[in-house]
């Protein structure tokens, strides 16, 4: 993984995408209604979303960055019975808020993908 760099006026500051996507998978971790971190590589077709992710684990999530201001992807699987819409809510004013907190970085864009519901 790389550093995005970002400058103020204290001069260069670098952020590695690991602290980046560690942070953000801390923060959905902590989110009330997830029940998993899923993981959605392309490359393992179907089967990827059927394994599910220890909720400390990073790969479902991705993030990427454009004119200085990131876009993030998630995949996740919620309790069974919570409201799906403020499951998805929450979860992304809670990461917006913690990266812009922590890092100073602004995000452009979250999407959230629900990929299955546990019991």
């Amino acid at each position: 993984m790389g550093m995005i760099t970002m400058e103020n006026y204290l001069g260069k500051i670098g952020i590695s995408e690991e602290y980046l996507v560690a942070l953000i998978s801390y923060t959905a971790s902590k989110c009330f209604g997830v029940a998993a971190l899923n993981n959605a590589d392309k490359k393992g077709g179907l089967l990827s979303f059927f394994k599910k992710a220890d909720i400390k684990g990073r790969q479902g999530v991705k993030i990427s960055v454009k004119d200085n201001k990131l876009s993030v992807t998630l995949h996740i699987s919620v309790l069974f019975g919570t409201n799906i819409a403020a499951v998805t809510d929450s979860l992304s004013h809670k990461i917006r808020y913690t990266v812009e907190d922590k890092t100073g970085l602004k995000i452009s864009k979250i999407s959230v993908f629900i990929d299955g519901m546990i019991e």
